[in-house]
Parts: C-alpha cells; structure tokens; sequence
C-alpha cells in the first residue's frame, strides 16, 4: 500500500525530478543512481499517479520519469493529466519501459510522453540519460535544418522554433538539403546542422522518407549523429512505424502544434548532444540508439 504523501529526498539544489513508480524497489535504485550520478538534483518518488498530481502541486519540475504501469492509472494518462497542469507546457516526460521499441513501431503510445527509456539498458543507462535533460548541454541555439516546400507554413513553423532560441535554416526540397549535407559530408565528415526537420510528402522528386534512406544509408549518420523529425499528416500507424523503422527519431502529427513541435525537437538536440559526448564524437551503440528512437 503506497503512502498517501509523496516521498521526497533532497540532494541538493534543483534541478527537481519526479520519479512515479509503483515499485518501492524501482524507486529506491532510480534514488539511489540519480543521488551519485546526478548529486544536485532534488527526487520526488511517487508510487502512483495521484502521488505524482499531489506532488506537483507542490511545485513545478524540470523532468517527469514515469511507469507506463501505475496502480492507480497508465504512464500515458498521467502525461495527459500533466499536460492540462498550468505551469510548464514543455517539460519533459520520460516512459521507462521495457517494449519500448515494439510500442513506438505500433505507434500505440501518445504525443503527451516525450520520449521513452528501455529499462533493459539499465539504471546506469538511465542516469546518463537523465543528465540530457538536466545536465547535459543547453540545447537552445541549436541549428536546424528544416525542409518544407509551403513557404506559408515554414514561415509560421520558423517563428515558433526562434521563439524558442533556435537557428532555422529553410530549404524547399529534400535535393536542396541533401547537397548542402553532402558538403558537409565532404568537408568535415560531420553534418553543420544539429537536426532536420522534415515534411514527408514535398512537391520535388524526393520525399521524407527518400531523406531518411540517404542519411542513414549514403551519409551513415544515425540517429544519435544526426537527428531526423518528420512531419506527417498520416494517422496510419503503418505508414508512422515505416518512416520510424526507416530512420526517423522521432514524428509530429500535423497540424503542428507549438508545445509538441518545441518539445520533440529540444529533446533530440538535447539526447543526441549528450550520446555524442558519451561517444566521443562517434555515434552511439545500436542499443541506445534504438531506444531513443521516438
């Protein structure tokens, strides 16, 4: 039987993570790695979803670590409620689980999480994962190469990625972003963008998915190297898991909404900058870079 306030431990000055498990066990070890590895961060375990509403009440948090199975209701619900709280509209909610890559290939799970931890990888992995969010480099200033043929649309898109301390760089087809990549590739071997950000159906000869093929097929960069968020107004879940099992970290649902655009794409710069430093500048283990591919 859970208490009915929130357990807190303190290890120093922000930042504040709630961690929302049914298991006592899970609670204790996740304190446990996050209090050595993660000293200045203040826990907040909760053992259900009514703890973890409780507890944010109490004051807003930098990240949310939840089950997808609570006792009370799911990890995605409690993300939805999350949501709808004043406060932060794009603090990060992370689901550990262990069918994360079955769940994201379904496209079974909501927009409300932003991403998902594989609990097979282990709490070790888990803490350096946590370190992206609350420790790791400060995403803002990110460059983002961004490929959308409305000149509309990328208008409105470019203002709410700016708004948020981000450099965009517009091209109207996948061919135009391409060559630019493959200067880079020629230069450097390394892309000049953070992320790309891309429209899968384009007026050119190529698509979003043709994107993906060359970029993680010609180029080589993965996931971790070179992150890839797809737009689609495709609600198929099929048509979803191709552009996912083809290389995309991550879709956004048209039409695009601020709040999931931001989050989505501060998240990967986040992720990719911190298993690029963890590398060495090389890209991460296939493991990894499968887990964090939603």
């Amino acid at each position: 039987m859970t208490s009915s306030r929130p357990a807190v431990h303190v290890a120093g000055d922000s930042p504040r993570i709630l961690v929302v498990d049914g298991s006592k066990v899970v609670r204790m070890m996740i304190g446990k790695v996050l209090a050595r590895d993660v000293p200045d961060a203040r826990v907040v375990a909760c053992g259900s979803g009514a703890e973890a509403l409780q507890a944010l009440e109490a004051g807003p948090v930098d990240l949310v670590i939840t089950a997808l199975r609570l006792p009370d209701l799911d990890g995605q619900a409690l993300a939805a409620q999350v949501r709808a709280l004043p406060g932060q509209p794009f603090m990060p909610i992370v689901a550990v689980s262990g069918d994360v890559q079955e769940r994201l290939l379904e496209r079974s799970l909501g927009d409300d999480i932003t991403d998902y931890f594989d609990k097979s990888l282990g709490y070790e992995a888990l803490a350096a994962f946590i370190r992206g969010h609350v420790g790791g480099p400060d995403p803002s200033g990110g460059q983002v190469l961004y490929i959308e043929d409305s000149r509309v649309v990328a208008m409105a898109t470019r203002r709410m990625l700016e708004r948020h301390g981000l450099r965009v760089q517009h091209v109207t087809s996948v061919e135009d972003a391409l060559a630019m990549l493959e200067t880079d590739r020629a230069r450097s071997g390394l892309p000049a963008c953070d992320l790309v950000l891309t429209d899968v159906y384009l007026k050119g000869g190529m698509t979003g998915h043709d994107l993906l093929g060359q970029v993680r097929g010609a180029l080589g960069w993965g996931r971790d190297r070179l992150p890839v968020l797809v737009m689609t107004g495709d609600e198929n879940p099929a048509n979803q898991s191709a552009l996912l099992r083809a290389g995309a970290n991550d879709l956004v649902e048209k039409p695009i909404e601020e709040r999931l655009l931001v989050t989505k794409v501060l998240f990967q710069l986040r992720v990719g900058r911190l298993l690029r430093a963890r590398a060495g500048g090389a890209p991460a283990s296939a493991p990894a870079d499968a887990a964090l591919a939603a």
